[in-house]
């Protein structure tokens, strides 16, 4: 594939590593001092666009690559009031657009078993959940987009949670923490507490190379598609046991 990257920090190089190596091409590095290549022919040119930037700037990002008619993938959070809008044009056929707040297979699988998990603890009220969340210094938005994901989760399986909140405790609600440190890729750990005992899962990402190699197995899933994409179909398609994710739904 032809490949644009909107983004070339620490992630958009990591993806370009993992992209040369499974034998793609990248025809355009977009970054904050050439925006106005992605008014060029040769990024036109492009299959997909793979886009890592920032809250303020993503959006932008995606409405600019479709005017281009080049599909987008996009890990970027912290801008999802803009979905609706997003949503929109990929159903009049403006559009093809693939997001999700983690491209992490492994964060993929363990957000089904957080869905599993919470459904399975609605029954035993005397447990409630908590969140945190650990990242680099360097991410401005929080809570995590991942956190808001597995968050939803849980609201949408234990009946008991109705929403969650960066500082409330109540007793319906999922509080969620977070933290900036070092350089961290991502860390999510989710307890359920009793007066006798906790459960406790956690993902901890090792380096960016998983979210990358998430990134490009999208970009390559999503090339010849249309419309909005998700995560959820993608995972159908690399889980042997793809029915699984559907008694978790």
């Amino acid at each position: 594939m032809k490949i644009a990257l909107i983004g070339y920090g620490k992630m958009g190089k990591a993806i370009e590593k993992i992209a040369l190596s499974r034998g793609h091409e990248i025809v355009c590095k977009i970054d904050i001092d050439n925006q106005d290549d992605m008014d060029s022919p040769l990024f036109a040119s492009a299959d997909v666009a793979i886009e890592f930037t920032t809250p303020a700037t993503a959006v932008a990002n995606y409405k600019r690559a479709f005017a281009q008619g080049v599909p987008v993938v996009s890990g970027s959070t912290g801008w999802l009031e803009s979905m609706p809008e997003i949503k929109s044009m990929c159903d009049r056929g403006e559009a093809t657009f693939f997001w999700t707040s983690n491209f992490s297979l492994g964060v993929n699988v363990f957000f089904a078993v957080n869905r599993y998990l919470a459904a399975m603890m609605s029954g035993f009220p005397q447990y409630h959940p908590s969140m945190t969340e650990i990242h680099h210094i360097h991410k401005l938005d929080h809570p995590s987009g991942t956190a808001i994901t597995l968050a939803e989760g849980i609201i949408a399986k234990d009946n008991l949670i109705k929403s969650w909140s960066e500082d409330d405790d109540a007793a319906d609600v999922l509080r969620i923490d977070h933290v900036r440190e070092g350089e961290v890729p991502g860390t999510h750990i989710i307890k359920w507490d009793s007066e006798v005992d906790t459960i406790t899962i956690e993902h901890c990402a090792k380096s960016r190379e998983g979210f990358a190699l998430g990134a490009v197995i999208a970009a390559e899933w999503t090339a010849g598609k249309s419309g909005f994409l998700t995560m959820d179909q993608l995972m159908h398609g690399l889980i042997a046991d793809s029915h699984l994710l559907d008694l978790i739904k």
